[in-house]
This record gives C-alpha cells, structure tokens and sequence, in this order.
C-alpha cells in the first residue's frame, strides 16, 4: 500500500498516457523486490529475538520474506518489508492482527511474535533515508488452495471464514486504512486506460463492458454502502485447506491490501476468485453469498451493486496484469496466470441481467428485493 490522494468516488475516468497511469498507487506495483541477505536477515533475528533458526527465502512479490526453523520450537515466517512501504502501512497490518487477536481469537490468521524487548516490529534504516519494517510471524501450516481440489463445501468454508474475518474487523481503525489502493475496487473505473495493453479487441471490449457496468450499476452506490476495513484480497492464492480435508479452510494470509471501504468489495473480491465458468455462475455466485450471509448478513443494497463488483475485480486484474506484463517482460508468465481464468470467468457473466442477478441473490439469501 502508498498514500496518494483519493478522488471523489463519482469522478469520471481519465485518459492518461501510457506513463501517467491514473491509477492510485500504481508506481508501486511496478517496483522491483527489494532482497535482503539471508546472513544479515539471521543475525537480526539473533539479536532482536533471541533466535537460532535455519533459514530458507520464501516466496513474495514485493517483501523479503524467510521460513524460520528454529533449532526448537515452531516454525515461523520473517517478513521485512519493501523500502517503497510506508511504516504506517505496516503497522496498519500489525494493529489489524492485535484486534483480530482479541475480536475473534479462533480465526486462523498470523499472529505476531514480539521481540525480546515486547515490541510488534523492528524499523530497519535503509539507503535514501527510507525504512524496512522486520516482523516475525506464526507460520500457518496447510496446502495452498491452488494446489487442492476445489468443490462446494470448500466454497463455503471460504465464504463463512471471509465474514467472520469481516465481522471481527468491524471497529478497527487506522490512519492509513483511508489510503488509496491500486487494487480498490472503488476505483475500478481508473484501470480503463490499462486495457490498451489487451491487444485482442474482442476481449478489450469484453473488459471494458464490465467496467461500464461498474461505472452504471455500482459507482453510483458505492457512498451509501455500509464501510469498514476489509481483507481486500481474498483470492485462493491467500488460503491454506486441511491437506486431509481441502474443504476446510485453516488458514488466511496476506493482509497487505487491507484499506477502508464498503464491506460489500471484499465479497466481490472473493467471489471472483470462486465463479465457476462451466454451468451455472450466477448459481456459484449466489451460493458463495448465501454462506457469508449465513454469517454475516447482506443488505439488499449490497447485494444489487455486488455482481457489477465482481465483474470489476475481473476487469482490473487483466487490466493491470496486462499492463505490468508489458513493462515487465521477462516477468510476465508470473503476472499473468491468472489471466486466462479471469478472461473466462468475465466472459461467462458478460450480459448478466442486473434485475435477474439482483433476483437471484436475493432469494439464495432469503430476503426480498428492492
């Protein structure tokens, strides 16, 4: 996350050049990782934990990040964050865990390991006067959604654990949750420019619908919808299921995209990341919600905006993907994999009715429509 300015929520699109991306924070998804030395990283947290531990690098697009085995106890993950990452935004996340801690001590998230003086993170001075954050985390064991078979029950296990997260994060605030986000679907409208780097026209036209859905069904919406902070980033690439039951979900990662928004979004979020393209996906959409309502139930306003939501969160991720992967070319297999399924996923809710989509989610959750 970076601080930039937030327009108003109704403020049309610009055009911007292939330079001066409108797009909130987007200099930061263009950043190069930040490495930092395995032997540095070991001796840091020799002297601030008072750990001796085997070290091995784990994966990460921006943050440097290490699996930690001490030589006892249990296993943990080092994170020192990305030079570009104000301080504020991390302590956004780590002030997030404290009151997960407390709200909702059963939810399998992170939780943060203090130092030996009692404190959350280490600031680390870097070159050019900026600052790393060093925390070390509980490590969630688990298989990664992606490598698992995927079903019904598994969709709603996710859909109930994404509303009690949503419920016990109801109440927290922060300085930086107002910041903007590339990745906020609120400004979903301002990654139209990026689809210049679609080079299909087909499917350049298919994006661009969805986000004149967005911009006629849901925009107008948005600044009447209850808010609070949200996960923001509820994909499969996230969670971690029981390797022995992989519809039951046992752990939730990355909460690096958290900001301050309708609670609405962070339904969309997941839910695109659910849709089943062969069938029926408004029935797999309608489904996913009916679980989180059981848990946390939906307003019927939110409910009309969420499927233009959806199809928005689709749009922006072949949007900045394509975009990111023109720049980063030797990057590119990496950005873009999930690109193929959300072409497919935006394709089969391409046209969707907004009055029978209302409908139906209404009805899988029991309430009746406006």
């Amino acid at each position: 996350m970076v601080a930039t300015s937030q327009p108003p929520l109704g403020t049309p699109p610009s055009a911007p050049d292939d330079e001066a991306i409108d797009l909130p924070g987007a200099a930061v998804l263009n950043a190069p990782p930040a490495p930092f030395a395995l032997a540095q990283a070991q001796a840091l947290l020799r002297q601030h934990y008072g750990l001796e531990a085997q070290f091995s690098p784990l994966s990460g697009e921006r943050d440097a990040n290490f699996l930690v085995t001490p030589h006892e106890g249990p296993r943990a993950m080092l994170k020192i964050s990305h030079p570009l990452e104000s301080p504020l935004v991390a302590d956004f996340q780590t002030q997030a865990l404290r009151h997960l801690a407390h709200s909702d001590p059963s939810l399998p998230v992170q939780r943060l390991l203090p130092t030996r003086d009692g404190a959350d993170a280490v600031l680390l001075p870097c070159a050019g006067g900026q600052t790393r954050v060093m925390r070390l985390f509980s490590y969630l064991e688990g298989l990664p959604m992606p490598q698992a078979p995927r079903s019904a029950a598994q969709r709603a296990s996710v859909a109930q654990a994404l509303a009690r997260l949503d419920r016990a994060l109801s109440g927290l605030q922060h300085p930086a949750s107002r910041l903007a986000l590339p990745w906020d679907i609120q400004y979903a409208h301002r990654a139209r420019g990026l689809l210049r780097h679609v080079p299909d026209p087909a499917r350049r036209a298919l994006a661009e619908r969805a986000l004149d859905a967005f911009e006629s069904q849901a925009l107008p919406r948005l600044a009447s919808l209850r808010r609070q902070a949200i996960h923001n980033d509820f994909n499969i690439y996230n969670l971690l299921v029981d390797p022995a039951a992989p519809e039951r979900l046992s752990g939730i990662l990355d909460l690096g995209d958290m900001v301050h928004a309708p609670l609405v979004d962070d339904l969309a979020v997941a839910a695109s990341y659910q849709i089943e393209v062969e069938g029926d996906p408004l029935g797999t959409m309608a489904e996913f919600c009916a679980a989180y309502h059981a848990v946390l139930p939906l307003q019927s306003a939110e409910l009309q905006a969420l499927p233009a939501l959806v199809r928005a969160r689709l749009a922006m991720v072949v949007a900045i993907s394509g975009w990111r992967a023109a720049r980063q070319p030797d990057n590119a297999p990496y950005l873009l994999r999930n690109n193929p399924i959300s072409w497919a996923r935006l394709q089969a809710l391409d046209g969707l009715d907004p009055a029978r989509a209302s409908a139906v989610l209404h009805q899988a959750c029991g309430l009746a429509p406006l």
